[in-house]
């Protein structure tokens, strides 16, 4: 798939999937205007749908110019490691033994911390669980974080400036919440093996300055929400009713570690995934209504971003390895909001004999940007999928996410550029 003529076609494809990601909010607000037509705009409108929906019109273009068979091999050869992983552990951490387990310590800390409890559950959702991503993976704590802090925060009743400030603060402190060890951090993980990065490396050059960050955007997001947090700290709806046994929440979180531990062998998460659905039917009075159809939405999000990423290699490369450090960081930190900013570090690793500080600057300026669009860390489109129906017409705008975000993104480079 080296022709020009299909990486051109792919190219500008790309860039129509990512105009359509901004323009996402207003087909929303087109279903309301033509209701005859409601169904094909809701459906155009639907940030999760975008990169999945183009990635399908990449396909039958390269079928109608190369051959079928040569589109269908191209697609065949993408991995799809992630968007299946990120799927499985959205539903796995998002079920009620998982989520009550989690609320039950927030609450508990919320109660000894000098603060009251609405703002501490706040701030521990904003600050703890981003950093827990790098024990569970980034997707895992996406979904806990935005389930937690959704009846919290993301109410009709908070206005929308501030959702989007809360969003951009979530969405950052995740990105940069994973860089304390090696493998929870997807933009971490496509390098760690190569430049042979273990999780004390990242703990001691990365970790230990995003915790700073996060610590500062999570104080400062908890400040500007005091005045629109609920009068008691609300709990997850998964996380409420009856208790859950121990036995079933041990049974969840057994589950849940062996899917982060085997996250990229398919089988066997697979595997254990359909285990975890076997037991939920068999317990199933200690369930909630699992996430299914959401995390599919950003499983075909992964998947459409994989197939159209891909043929982007030959022009970013050439980007990527034609920039002196400096440049670098802001450069990664720039073309992350437009590329998966696992795609830009991975591309990093396939430049020869670059520097050691090269290499720090363009995973620093990959993971400080991965809260600006939908479509610059993993994780994002879970967090989208989760949190919209709390603002208007039920879609999160892009620019409104780029506002919320550029403060704390510039947290995180100050972090990784002065510390």
């Amino acid at each position: 798939m080296q022709e020009p003529t299909i990486q051109y076609v792919a190219a500008a494809l790309f860039a129509i999937a990512l105009i359509h990601t901004f323009a996402a909010k207003q087909f929303e607000r087109l279903s309301h205007r033509f209701p005859r037509h409601a169904g094909l705009f809701h459906l155009l409108g639907e940030v999760e749908v975008v990169f999945g929906f183009w990635a399908i019109v990449l396909v039958l273009a390269m079928a109608l110019l190369v051959g079928g068979q040569e589109a269908l091999g191209y697609a065949e050869s993408r991995n799809y490691t992630e968007p299946l992983f990120v799927f499985v552990v959205m539903v796995v951490a998002a079920s009620r033994p998982v989520l009550a387990t989690v609320m039950s310590g927030v609450n508990t800390i919320a109660r000894l911390v000098p603060l009251p409890t609405p703002m501490a559950t706040a701030w521990l959702g904003l600050a703890a669980v981003p950093l827990l991503g790098s024990l569970v993976t980034e997707p895992a704590a996406m979904t806990i974080a935005a389930l937690m802090l959704a009846p919290q925060i993301f109410r009709p009743q908070v206005p929308e400036a501030v959702k989007y400030f809360a969003l951009g603060v979530l969405f950052v402190n995740v990105s940069i919440g994973g860089t304390l060890t090696s493998y929870a951090a997807p933009p971490v993980l496509m390098v760690a093996t190569t430049w042979q990065w273990d999780s004390a490396f990242m703990l001691a050059t990365f970790g230990w300055k995003a915790a700073v960050a996060v610590v500062v955007n999570a104080t400062v997001a908890t400040f500007v929400l005091r005045r629109h947090l609920p009068a008691a700290s609300a709990a997850a709806g998964h996380a409420t009713g009856a208790p859950v046994p121990a036995t079933v929440a041990a049974t969840h979180l057994v589950l849940l570690a062996g899917i982060v531990l085997f996250a990229h062998h398919p089988v066997a998460f697979l595997g254990l995934f359909l285990m975890f659905l076997g037991f939920t039917q068999a317990y199933e009075r200690h369930q909630s209504p699992l996430i299914i159809k959401e995390a599919l939405l950003v499983g075909f999000f992964l998947a459409g971003l994989v197939v159209l990423g891909g043929m982007q290699r030959w022009w970013l490369e050439p980007v990527v390895s034609g920039l002196e450090p400096l440049a670098l960081f802001f450069g990664a930190l720039g073309l992350t909001a437009i590329t998966d900013n696992a795609a830009l570090t991975y591309l990093g690793s396939l430049i020869a004999n670059i520097s050691d500080q090269s290499k720090y600057m363009l995973v620093a300026g990959a993971v400080a940007g991965g809260g600006l669009t939908v479509i610059a860390n993993a994780p994002n489109p879970a967090g989208v999928a989760l949190l919209k129906r709390g603002f208007s017409d039920e879609t999160i705008g892009a620019g409104g996410l780029l506002l919320g975000a550029l403060g704390p993104t510039i947290v995180a480079a100050a972090a990784f550029m002065l510390l």
